[in-house]
């Protein structure tokens, strides 16, 4: 399950990332959801400011499972969901209200609105990460943007909060860089949920190795790392486990 970012599609998902390219190369299936409004936006905070449920996108994401297992013959203990921006809020918000379904998440250029202290996973859920230290749409560093209307973490703080969540070991392994992509792995962690955080020196508000989003908008993309094949190497090893 691969979810657009705010303001964007699902093809444009599917365009920027080839997860459809890789799902034909590899056999699995790959769906775009859509969000809702004008511009399209997942609820990913634990309140909305129309008084609706913010709850009510995970109940659609967990509908599409529902129909998905009904109409096709997929592995339910392989469903892994990933997302750009927005969309890397969504995964997130799926792993703590649905981690008894979804097995693993991965984001890209994450925009994390949801406390940890907000989230009710049943099982600690694998996650592999990767930011920019130039975005400028979801600061590397952390802060307010829009005008004070959003507030994120600084990412590698995020992440470590992460990797305490799914209590793992307190000290990361580097992972040798390659070209401007460094990267950590928390590991030893609770029913094997590593935790994976790759930095990509200079990047924007991209996906790493697909297609290149405008620069005058989002910074640049980089080509050192494939995001989509890296998290379908990451998935590939963390199925659902259900103790």
């Amino acid at each position: 399950i691969s979810i657009h970012g705010f303001m964007q599609w699902p093809a444009h998902q599917m365009y920027t990332t080839r997860w459809d390219e890789l799902a034909d190369q590899y056999g699995f299936i790959v769906v775009h959801p859509s969000g809702t409004g004008f511009p399209k936006r997942w609820r990913t905070s634990p309140q909305t400011v129309d008084g609706t449920d913010p709850l009510v996108d995970v109940v659609f994401i967990s509908d599409l499972i529902d129909k998905l297992e009904a109409e096709y013959n997929i592995d339910p203990q392989r469903i892994y969901a990933n997302g750009l921006s927005n969309g890397g809020g969504m995964s997130v918000l799926l792993a703590c209200e649905l981690s008894e379904r979804i097995a693993a998440i991965g984001a890209v250029a994450g925009a994390y609105t949801f406390p940890w202290s907000e989230c009710h996973s049943t099982r600690p859920v694998p996650t592999i990460v990767f930011h920019g230290t130039a975005d400028p749409i979801v600061p590397f560093d952390g802060g307010l943007v829009d005008n004070g209307r959003f507030e994120f973490p600084p990412i590698p703080d995020w992440v470590a909060g992460l990797a305490q969540f799914n209590n793992c070991g307190p000290v990361p392994i580097e992972i040798p860089a390659i070209g401007d992509v460094s990267g950590i792995q928390y590991n030893n962690c609770e029913q094997d949920a590593d935790v994976i955080f790759y930095t990509i020196a200079g990047g924007g508000h991209s996906w790493p190795g697909g297609r290149p989003l405008p620069e005058i908008i989002t910074g640049p993309t980089s080509t050192d790392i494939d995001a989509t094949q890296t998290m379908w190497e990451f998935f590939q090893q963390h199925p659902l486990i259900k103790k």
